[in-house]
């Protein structure tokens, strides 16, 4: 054997443990990473965050290839994680169904589902063309069960669209269209009637931005690009309330569109001719055509106890930095009443009231936040407790398991008991309510 043959043989001889050396540093890495995963899962699963509410990502492991981008797409945090070589779910219950993860993966392998096997979601019969099964009454946004902002600005958009198509405009009613709901869905359904030439009344029950609009002021929206009818392209990544409710009252200045605030739809009547919509001040407004576009929560859930009524009952957080030196109660568990607390705690003394034992559902970052706040006894938290009454200057709490009692000073009241679907309103109005058992909302190919 030469000297050439036995440099070539300890050649590939190298090379062949080069290989061997990256295969086995690669699959290290992969059960590492694997392995946190899986700690991860494990702790979702504990934590009761595991199983989905709403909308959420299912993964075909024969299609995916590991590339991350759905992980990396997701403004949220812990969604889905790579396993074995393939892509997961970990605290599926927190996605809030946006499906920047079925667009980002390049082998298509995501679909979005709603529901699971387990757990059903109610939703209402709604078309592609975002019809109801009430001739001339369209859904879109949230309600149709497509989360954040983005999804709601296209649906709004595609709705009106779809309406304007099939509408012949009727002088006798006063309307062509009336918008339920000034959220994203509805703001760009405005926007998208005033393109049409469509004779159209926006409503809202509080104000410009729906569930935005209820955010604390600093809290941070994850959204992506979206295009705002008659306003052109709009890039945001990361935004505040306020930046994000400055550039809708923008576009809606520009377009000359004003919203009727504070105008609650109570009902709604099919007519030979078109719709009534029955407002909570007893006012009948007609129109061809209605979008509802209200959100899934409706009207927040409320406590049902005595004093309620009081004007220092609120069920959002609107301006926290204007509060200082109150005695406040914040009801509720989730992420809502935990970010509430968190921002009045700054400078007022703040009282968490959560009737359950232990914080489920929370998101990672709250759930640290709120622990080192009770930590550094920024705030007190009450578990196992619910409000039994609310008077002028207190507050009553009772602790279940002891079911002893306890008088609060207080000023304010903040409840976050989440909202109820509009069930009963859509029932009335005749809309068809279905529900989804793990069945497939969105696929490629659809």
């Amino acid at each position: 054997m030469d000297e050439l043959m036995l440099e070539q043989i300890l050649t590939y001889t190298l090379v062949a443990l080069f290989c061997l050396l990256v295969v086995f540093i690669y699959l290290r890495k992969q059960r590492r990473e694997s392995s946190i995963v899986d700690e991860k899962i494990a702790r979702a699963k504990a934590d009761g965050l595991f199983e989905p509410v709403s909308l959420h990502p299912v993964i075909d492991i024969n299609s995916c290839i590991k590339t991350g981008a759905c992980i990396m797409a997701c403004p949220e945090q812990d969604i889905l994680g790579i396993k074995n070589g393939k892509a997961t779910t970990i605290n599926a219950s927190h996605c809030i169904g946006h499906g920047a993860c079925f667009h980002a993966c390049p082998t298509e392998a995501i679909s979005l589902v709603m529901g699971t096997e387990k757990r059903g979601v109610d939703l209402p019969h709604v078309s592609q063309s975002f019809e109801t099964n009430v001739k001339g009454l369209y859904i879109a946004g949230e309600l149709g069960g497509m989360g954040l902002i983005k999804n709601a600005v296209e649906q709004g958009r595609q709705a009106v669209e779809n309406l304007a198509a099939a509408l012949k405009s009727n002088p006798a009613l006063p309307y062509d269209l009336i918008i339920v709901g000034a959220g994203p869905a509805g703001i760009s359904a405005a926007l998208t009637a005033k393109k049409n030439k469509l004779r159209f009344l926006i409503i809202d029950q509080d104000s410009l931005g729906g569930t935005v609009f209820s955010f604390p002021r600093s809290k941070v929206v994850m959204t992506s690009p979206m295009d705002l009818p008659l306003f052109g392209k709009v890039k945001l990544t990361e935004t505040s309330k306020q930046e994000l409710l400055g550039l809708w009252n923008k576009a809606l200045e520009k377009n000359s569109i004003q919203i009727r605030e504070h105008c609650k739809a109570e009902s709604i009547t099919r007519e030979p001719e078109g719709f009534s919509v029955l407002t909570q001040k007893g006012e009948s407004l007609r129109a061809q055509s209605v979008l509802l576009a209200i959100g899934r929560r409706g009207s927040p859930r409320k406590l049902e106890v005595p004093g309620e009524h009081l004007e220092k009952v609120a069920y959002r957080l609107l301006e926290p930095e204007t509060i200082d030196g109150k005695q406040i109660l914040v009801v509720g568990g989730g992420d809502s009443a935990v970010e509430a607390a968190l921002l009045l705690a700054d400078k007022n003394k703040v009282v968490l009231s959560y009737r359950g034992t232990v914080f489920n559902r929370l998101k990672p970052k709250n759930r640290q936040k709120i622990q080192e706040a009770i930590e550094a006894s920024a705030l007190e938290v009450y578990f196992d407790s619910q409000v039994v009454s609310i008077g002028p200057e207190n507050v009553q709490l009772k602790f279940m398991q002891s079911e002893t009692e306890l008088s609060l000073p207080n000023h304010l009241v903040y409840i976050f008991a989440g909202g109820e679907l509009p069930t009963r309103f859509l029932e009335k109005a005749g809309v068809t309510i279905s529900r989804k058992f793990g069945e497939v909302i969105l696929k490629h190919g659809q």
